[in-house]
């Protein structure tokens, strides 16, 4: 495979989402990739990308090209929010993640972990769109309902999951790549549902947006490999959540920071 340098990513990049209607603005100090429309914008760190396309080749880029127009689509598109109900969901992101637009205008967000926020969208077929707190307003639509609708849409999608296992630990992969992946997290039920089957302590993991791990860890290997695991995930997604697992008690989610070969201390 040819070296990729950040200047052939920027040029290709650049090339493949060119439009009349778009401008790009390159951040030499920060490496990034800033690509505006109708006031929207999203930004791209090209060496991420980069460490995607050594990965996993042309799809890597195919992919992000993908996630850009239909996000800039997404956010031209008016937000009706009391239509909007049937197609909201929640989102899990990392506590530092933007609370407001580029235009200042706040996000519905509620706190989660200290580690995790729950911020809210609506679905629009191959993307979604942040819910702007000034949707609501001037309608009876109250965040509570935006709250209610959200979770029971998340409960109606389908859950599969692949298992692994490693020296006798248990790894539960939710990987259906429909956006909404760590935000299963949200699903109360179904982690009811694994609590039921895990032997071990409970353990989750929200890495990036495309993937949520469970894992019944029974010895102090199990916590090794799901740190390890954890920071893989961590540092290949496009949407980095965190690489801090959470332990699940009694319906409670506590964010625990592992040290390599030791059990974390309660």
């Amino acid at each position: 495979m040819m070296k990729m340098t950040t200047m052939k990513m920027k040029e290709r990049l650049e090339k493949e989402l060119a439009s009349a209607a778009r401008t790009f603005r390159y951040d030499r100090d920060k490496d990034t990739l800033k690509v505006t429309e109708a006031g929207n914008s999203i930004t791209l760190s090209i060496p991420q990308i980069i460490a995607n396309w050594q990965e996993n080749g042309e799809v890597a880029v195919e992919k992000i090209v993908y996630y850009v127009e239909e996000g800039l689509k997404a956010s031209q598109a008016n937000i009706d929010i009391r239509a909007s109900l049937p197609n909201v969901y929640p989102v899990i992101r990392a506590t530092s993640f933007p609370r407001k637009t580029k235009d200042d205008k706040a996000l519905l967000v509620e706190d989660h972990t200290a580690e995790t926020a729950i911020f809210y969208v609506v679905d629009v077929g191959s993307s979604y769109r942040f819910i702007e707190e000034d949707a609501l307003s001037g309608t009876d639509v109250t965040l509570d309902d935006v709250r209610l609708a959200a979770f029971a849409n998340l409960r109606t999608r389908a859950t599969t999951m692949k298992k692994d296992t490693v020296s006798d630990n248990d790894y539960y992969f939710v990987r259906t790549n429909d956006g909404y992946d760590a935000s299963r997290i949200l699903n109360e039920p179904f982690l009811e549902e694994m609590r039921a089957k895990i032997e071990g302590e409970m353990v989750l993991a929200v890495p990036h947006q495309d993937v949520l791990i469970i894992a019944d860890i029974r010895n102090n290997t199990g916590y090794d490999v799901l740190a390890h695991m954890t920071m893989d995930f961590f540092s290949s997604g496009l949407a980095p959540i965190t690489s801090l697992p959470l332990v699940y008690n009694d319906g409670k989610l506590e964010p625990i920071f592992i040290m390599a070969k030791n059990r974390p201390k309660e």
